[in-house]
């Protein structure tokens, strides 16, 4: 007989394996900018996908309690900026800091979105869609604009840890 358990089976609870099956599925990091009332507003996320190519749009999930829901929630134009290796600094610090803007490592791009400097690509969406759910939300955005840098390692969150893919051996 064809037994189909794991060999070490844990039973977890749908909260705890969610978030255990989650970890163990690596994801691009990226960070969500907007201006809401003059204010920058940005934070980074892994949700960010690929929704169609024509026209082209992406999507991204948020939690409505974020500090800068209300800025996605009231403007009309934000920027997702896909991350590179070398811009570990810059993920920590629009998931940690509250004090994201200081400095010089963005300017004001089209419709007043901040962009970040450096990054492997940026794109400027125009909102099409929010989709509220409970204490979440999917965001639509159609791409307006872009621009692409030079090609680099991508950062990569795998585990609760930053990462970078490593290529596979094989042989044909």
């Amino acid at each position: 007989m064809n037994d189909l358990r794991p060999a070490d089976p844990k039973v977890h609870d749908s909260t705890a394996a969610f978030r255990d099956a989650f970890r163990r599925h690596p994801a691009g990091v990226a960070i969500i900018t907007a201006v809401y009332e003059g204010q920058p507003f940005g934070f980074t996320a892994t949700s960010v996908s690929s929704l169609s190519a024509d026209p082209p749009r992406f999507s991204f999930n948020m939690a409505r309690t974020s500090s800068s829901w209300p800025a996605v929630a009231n403007t009309n134009y934000i920027g997702v900026h896909m991350l590179g290796l070398g811009n570990r600094e810059l993920a920590d610090r629009f998931a940690r800091s509250r004090d994201r803007f200081s400095g010089d490592h963005w300017k004001p791009g089209p419709h007043g979105v901040p962009l970040l400097e450096g990054v492997a690509a940026h794109l400027i969406g125009r909102i099409s869609m929010r989709l509220s759910f409970e204490n979440n939300a999917v965001v639509v955005a159609e791409v307006e604009a872009g621009e692409v840098g030079p090609p680099g390692v991508p950062l990569l969150y795998h585990g609760g840890v930053y990462g970078q893919p490593t290529a596979l051996d094989y042989e044909i």
